[in-house]
């Protein structure tokens, strides 16, 4: 079986490209690198020395692998991916002598995200969009668009791109609180201050309609006991809107509006952060004593989840 290659492609003489492989124009692959016949890969991608390739493998355009990665079968990597040096992605293979086939768990590596070097990826896992894992890290998980990963487990670090917001200041208890919201760099997304009665019996947070609470909630929820490594939220709303309000401890609030991102320390009942519909949020740094409160607009409707963070790119853009 021939290899199709575009008369455009550049493959090194010393390259071992197995027949049935697919290139496209203006790759380049470079000597002692081993690409498995059935493998697929795009246009404008550069694949470095001894990079191996195995034959259920799909690879977008303008991907650049570094000398020494490994891509096991079933990996599928889209546009506009970098890949590290001395990476592994996958690595669960059919097995020769089992009795039935063992299907290949897929790895699936969105549009535009990084593999840092020396990293491992395990079978099942999706890397999101635009996501970043840092050098040595074991992901174990799927990791969230725009997400950072570092460590073994490779854990959630932080956001790309995102900036501090107003309430990144974590106000201490008895310290005065500003009387007017602050907007944030993100689309229609408020900080308000919050009355904070103190009192030798205890301490009270207080809002009324119209005075700190933007709209007339509808239903609440509390959340409590998140593990420091979770992530909640990673969506958006049709319709809905939110408040929220740490009640305890402290939480950061990642927002995004498909143009900017940033990041809200939540660490006081004194503030409470409005979240307009259109707006994909998540949480997560939740400290072990963090209970957060949320009250929203409208009673529970799955249909208005915007749960796909393509989708809600694509829904902005129709905007």
């Amino acid at each position: 079986m021939k290899t199709k290659t575009s008369r455009s492609s550049c493959i090194h003489p010393l390259a071992l490209v197995d027949g049935g492989a697919r290139i496209g124009a203006r790759t380049v692959i470079a000597a002692f690198a081993r690409i498995r016949g059935g493998a697929r890969i795009g246009a404008s991608c550069d694949i470095a020395e001894q990079v191996l390739i195995e034959g259920d493998v799909v690879l977008g355009d303008r991907v650049k692998i570094s000398p020494g990665a490994k891509l096991a079968d079933g990996v599928r990597v889209e546009d506009a991916v970098a890949i590290g040096a001395n990476v592994t992605i996958g690595g669960r293979h059919k097995s020769r002598f089992a009795r039935r086939e063992i299907p290949v768990s897929l790895v699936v590596i969105r549009e535009g995200a990084s593999i840092g070097a020396n990293a491992t990826i395990v079978p099942g896992v999706t890397i999101g969009r635009a996501a970043m894992v840092e050098a040595g890290a074991v992901v174990t998980r799927n990791v969230p668009p725009n997400a950072i990963v570092a460590g073994n487990p490779a854990q959630l670090q932080g956001y790309v791109d995102s900036t501090a917001g107003a309430g990144s200041m974590r106000p201490k208890l008895g310290a005065q609180t500003g009387t007017s919201v602050r907007t944030l760099a993100v689309k229609s997304v408020v900080l308000h201050p919050l009355s904070l009665v103190r009192d030798i019996r205890g301490n009270l947070s207080v809002a009324e309609i119209g005075k700190g609470l933007p709209f007339v909630p509808r239903r609440y929820f509390v959340i409590t006991d998140v593990p420091n490594d979770k992530v909640r939220g990673e969506h958006a709303h049709r319709k809905l809107r939110q408040f929220l309000v740490c009640l305890r401890g402290q939480c950061a609030v990642v927002v995004d509006d498909g143009k900017r991102r940033e990041e809200i320390i939540l660490a006081s009942p004194e503030f409470g952060l409005y979240v307009p519909p259109m707006v994909w949020a998540a949480q997560y740094k939740y400290s072990a004593d963090a209970v957060l409160m949320v009250l929203a607009s409208a009673e529970y409707d799955p249909a208005d989840y915007i749960r796909d963070y393509d989708e809600f790119l694509r829904m902005i853009r129709r905007r």
